[in-house]
C-alpha cells in the first residue's frame, strides 16, 4: 500500500486548554526536525485539530515511521490515504480498493468509524458507518463485522478531503521536547545516566550534558563512547549540546588532600558544583542525574544527602527508585545499552577507593573539603573556562 500522509495523534496535549496551541506547534516543529533524518522532503502542519506529516517526494516508509515514533508527544502515527469528495458511490469503491490492497487476507473482522467534521456532508455519521459497512461486506464475503473487538478498525475521517486509515503505529507518548524547560544532564559512560536523560526529556524538558574526562586516565575511545550516547539521546531529545569538562587536576587533587574512602563524594560534590555553574549559564532550571538508591556506595540517601548539599537548583533523579534490570531495559529500548557497556572506563571508576564510605558524615566531608582550599577555586576557574563543548545530533 502506498501512502504519502501520516496522521500524527497525541494525548496529554489535548488536555491543555488555552495553551493546547503551544504544544501543538512544538509537536509540529518536532516532526520536522525528525524527520531531517529521513530521505526525501516532508512537511509537518496541523489543520483542523489535526497534525499531519506529509512526504512531498518519494520516501522509505519504515525510515519515516522510525523517526517518527522517536517524537516525544505522538501516542499514534497513522498512514492516510486520502480522496477527493466526489460523491458516496466512489467513497465505497475506494474505500474497497483501499482495503483490497492493504490487505492480502480478508478473513479478518472489522468496525467501520466515521467521523463527520464537515458538517454540510449529505450523510451522518451513523449512516457512514452503517452504509460502507454494507459495502465491505459485499466485496469481501470472508470479512466480519464485530463492533466490540475488531481485528481491523477502519477510520473515515469526513473534511474537505476524506482520509481512510485502518492501520496504528504506536508512539513514544510523552510531551513535546522544549514545551517543559531546559535542564543539564550529568552524562558518564554508564548505563543509567541516558537512560535518565531519555526520561526527562520524554516530559518536554530539553537536554543539554555534562561530561567529565580525565585523560590519560581515560581514554579518547571513552571520550567518544559518550559522545554517541550523547548522540542516541539526541535521537529523541534534539540536539544535545554536550559540555565536556577536563576533571583530571581536579580529582588527582583530591586524591592527594583528602582521605581516599571520601574520594567519590568529594569528587561527585565537585562534579555537581561544575555541572551548576554550567546550567546556570546556559539557563538550564535544573540537574539530572541517573543515581538509583543503593546501587552504589555513592548512593545510599546519605551519599545523595551529601551530594545535593552542594547544589541550589533542584536534581532529578528519575531512576532513582528503579532495580538495575528496568533500567537496562530501557536502555535496550532506547539502543542506548550496548554502547554504555563499552569496555572504557569513565573518570568515576578509575578513582573509587578500595573502601568507600556508605554514610558520609557531612561535617566530616567539609572538614575534609577545606584541605582543598588553596588551589581548587582555580582549578575549578581553568576547568569550565576550557571546557570543549560538542554539539550531538
Amino acid at each position: 500500500m502506498e501512502y504519502n500522509i501520516f496522521l500524527i495523534k497525541y494525548a496529554e496535549i489535548g488536555i491543555k486548554g488555552k495553551n493546547r496551541y503551544l504544544f501543538e506547534d512544538a509537536l509540529v516543529r518536532q516532526i520536522q526536525y525528525a524527520l531531517k533524518k529521513a530521505e526525501g522532503e516532508f512537511k509537518a502542519y496541523k489543520t483542523q485539530g489535526r497534525i499531519y506529516a506529509e512526504a512531498l517526494s518519494d520516501f522509505d516508509y519504515d525510515e519515516v515511521i522510525s523517526c517518527l515514533k522517536k517524537v516525544f508527544g505522538i501516542t499514534a502515527i497513522c498512514p492516510v490515504v486520502v480522496f477527493e469528495d466526489k460523491g458516496f458511490d466512489q467513497l465505497k469503491e475506494d474505500v474497497i480498493a483501499y482495503l483490497d490492497k492493504a490487505y492480502a487476507d480478508k478473513n479478518i473482522s472489522f468496525k467501520v468509524n466515521a467521523r463527520r467534521a464537515r458538517k454540510n456532508y449529505p450523510l451522518d455519521s451513523m449512516e457512514i458507518n452503517s452504509l460502507l459497512g454494507e459495502a465491505v461486506l459485499d466485496a469481501f464475503t470472508e470479512m466480519k463485522v464485530d463492533v466490540h473487538n475488531p481485528q481491523m478498525l477502519l477510520q473515515v475521517e469526513i473534511r474537505e478531503r476524506i482520509y481512510v486509515y485502518s492501520r496504528t503505529e504506536k508512539g513514544p507518548g510523552g510531551m513535546p521536547v522544549g514545551t517543559n524547560g531546559k535542564a543539564m544532564l550529568l552524562l558518564s559512560g554508564g548505563i543509567d545516566s541516558p537512560v535518565a536523560g531519555y526520561m526527562i526529556a520524554k516530559r518536554g524538558v530539553k537536554i543539554d550534558a555534562v561530561y567529565f574526562h580525565a585523560p590519560p586516565y581515560t581514554s579518547e575511545r571513552a571520550r567518544q563512547k559518550v559522545v554517541e550516547l550523547a548522540r542516541l539521546i539526541a535521537g529523541y531529545a534534539g540536539p544535545v549540546y554536550l559540555h565536556i569538562i577536563n576533571f583530571t587536576d581536579i580529582q588527582l587533587y583530591i586524591y592527594e588532600k583528602c582521605p581516599h574512602e571520601e574520594l567519590t563524594i568529594i569528587m561527585r560534590r565537585y562534579m555537581m558544583r561544575i555541572a551548576e555553574q554550567i546550567a546556570k549559564e546556559t539557563e538550564c532550571l535544573g540537574l539530572i542525574t541517573g543515581e538509583s538508591i543503593g546501587q552504589v556506595a555513592s548512593q545510599t540517601l546519605q551519599s545523595l544527602a551529601a551530594t545535593n548539599e552542594v547544589c541550589t537548583m533542584p536534581v532529578y533523579r528519575p531512576v532513582i527508585g528503579f532495580d538495575k534490570q528496568e533500567i537496562v531495559d530501557i536502555a535496550e529500548k532506547i539502543n542506548t545499552y550496548e554502547t554504555s557497556i563499552l569496555p572504557f572506563e569513565d573518570c568515576c571508576t578509575i578513582f573509587v577507593a578500595r573502601h568507600p564510605v556508605t554514610k558520609p558524615n557531612l561535617k566530616a566531608i567539609k572538614r575534609s573539603e577545606v584541605r582543598l582550599e588553596e588551589k581548587i577555586d582555580e582549578m575549578l576557574r581553568i576547568a569550565l573556562e576550557s571546557k570543549e563543548l560538542v554539539i550531538a545530533e
